[in-house]
């Protein structure tokens, strides 16, 4: 009988081990609803700055609908000037995990919307913070965008620090040695690199515009896995502390929170990276990139595909030259 017992209790065992390990993501969901959600919820709203153009929208338990963000990199430090360093227009498809990322370099020359003049697009930010970057942005692609979010290099390095760090492809040295640029030098095949180190990778500009564009897309790849791995959950409370004011968006605290609960139950997130290119130029010995029209359009082509609900996620469009999109 003892020994009955015995194997009846080691059945047992395995079998909520087992179902523990099968429902690990729900089951942490669940601890995530009881214990963190509310300090989350709270330290997030410090971060809520909607726009004067923004309407208030319902609150949402399940985002079944594809929308858009705008993703800006700000390099403000202190009191210096801001611009943003990084954009990226971004469509994300909860239902099935997936995120189209298309990037627009720094100097691309477009209209700035509310100056009524051409410059280069990452001066948007600079004249009129993120209202004035999501106008020129919208009228870029011709499509609108449902919200933003920012995040400036002290809270890139400090969360990026907070996850233990991330791993990035890097092959080769790369070395930062311009005569008016900051110098750094960020070893290749590391396992695993540092705050300083991934904010240094996606600044690196000295190959060219359209790297540091693609390397960004690779760092928001890795990071999202690092994040999304079951034993980052915990730290959530942290990074939104971290992120403190170096993170503005204008999407609702409980949107954030139920959204990403949706995509971490959702499985894998599946990324697809796209940049627009385009020709160097100067003007009044000012560079410019004037970016390619047909990548503009291919770009408006993918949000059109990736915006509509109906695209089953076996036909969304996708970059028709991959061998073009690579980083070189």
């Amino acid at each position: 009988m003892k020994r009955k017992s015995i194997y009846i209790t080691l059945a047992l065992v395995i079998l909520l081990g087992s179902t523990a390990f099968l429902f690990r993501t729900q089951l942490a969901v669940v601890a995530f609803d009881l214990f963190m959600a509310k300090d989350v919820e709270e330290s997030l709203q410090k971060s809520y700055k909607p726009l004067q153009s923004d309407k208030t929208p319902e609150p949402v338990v399940l985002q079944s609908e594809p929308f858009s963000v705008m993703l800006l990199g700000s390099d403000q430090r202190e009191d210096e000037p801001a611009r943003s360093d990084t954009l990226i227009y971004a469509v994300v498809r909860p239902m099935e995990s997936k995120v189209l990322l298309i990037s627009v370099p720094r100097d691309t020359y477009v209209d700035i919307i509310g100056k009524d003049k051409k410059d280069k697009i990452n001066h948007a930010f600079a004249f009129g913070g993120h209202q004035m970057a999501k106008d020129t942005m919208e009228a870029f692609f011709e499509e609108e965008l449902d919200y933003y979010a920012s995040i400036n290099f002290q809270g890139l390095k400090d969360v990026v620090d907070a996850i233990g760090g991330v791993e990035l492809p890097i092959g080769k040295d790369i070395v930062n040695k311009g005569r008016d640029h900051e110098k750094f030098t960020i070893e290749a095949n590391k396992p695993i690199y540092n705050g300083e180190e991934a904010l240094n990778y996606v600044r690196y500009r000295e190959d060219s515009d359209f790297n540091r564009a693609k390397r960004q897309q690779v760092f928001l790849d890795v990071a999202a896995k690092r994040v999304m791995k079951l034993d980052q959950i915990g730290k959530v409370p942290e990074l939104i502390e971290i992120m403190g004011d170096n993170f503005q968006t204008d999407m609702q605290p409980k949107f954030i929170i139920d959204l990403a609960k949706q995509m971490l139950t959702g499985g894998k997130v599946d990324m697809t990276s796209y940049t627009i290119m385009g020709e160097g130029m100067k003007i009044g010995g000012v560079y410019y990139n004037e970016p390619d029209m047909e990548d503009v359009q291919e770009a408006r082509d993918l949000i059109d595909s990736w915006m509509n609900p109906d695209t089953p996620a076996d036909q969304l469009l996708q970059p028709k030259d991959a061998e073009k999109q690579k980083l070189k």
